[in-house]
């Protein structure tokens, strides 16, 4: 008799327990996420830097190497931005520091379709290398 009264019990639980757990487990695939691009495309400026302190490299050799890498990787964005310093590479003496920086907008890689929690955020990754030479 006691167990007739609570048929709908269940139904209100989920009902107050279900916004939350939906909002932990969005959470996790979009923070998940935005920690996967942050090391992506720091790993892509890392090879952008390696390509540009090589003796006789152009801006578009180093821009094309990160391009490549980060389409390996399936991260494109339509506001991604690759940075070359000094620009163009060759330019920098043997020795002096080059950079390559790479900056995407987390809205344009999320996964998600309107990201709740990082929507605003630019990701941002930068290189430095000193530039080899045979001088």
């Amino acid at each position: 008799m006691y167990r007739s009264k609570r048929t709908g019990a269940a139904v209100v639980e989920f009902a107050i327990v279900a916004p939350l757990f939906f909002l932990l487990v969005f959470g996790m695939i979009e923070y998940g996420r935005m920690v996967m691009v942050q090391q992506v495309i720091t790993n892509a400026s890392r090879e952008g830097a390696r390509r540009a302190v090589l003796d006789g490299a152009t801006t578009s050799e180093v821009v094309a190497a990160v391009e490549e890498f980060l389409e390996q990787a399936s991260v494109s964005g339509g506001n991604l931005e690759i940075r070359v310093s000094p620009d163009p590479p060759g330019s920098a003496s043997n020795g002096d520091p080059v950079g390559v920086t790479i900056s995407v907008p987390f809205s344009d890689v999320s996964w998600m379709p309107s990201p709740m929690y990082l929507g605003g955020t630019t990701l941002e990754a930068k290189t430095v290398m000193r530039r080899e030479g045979i001088k």
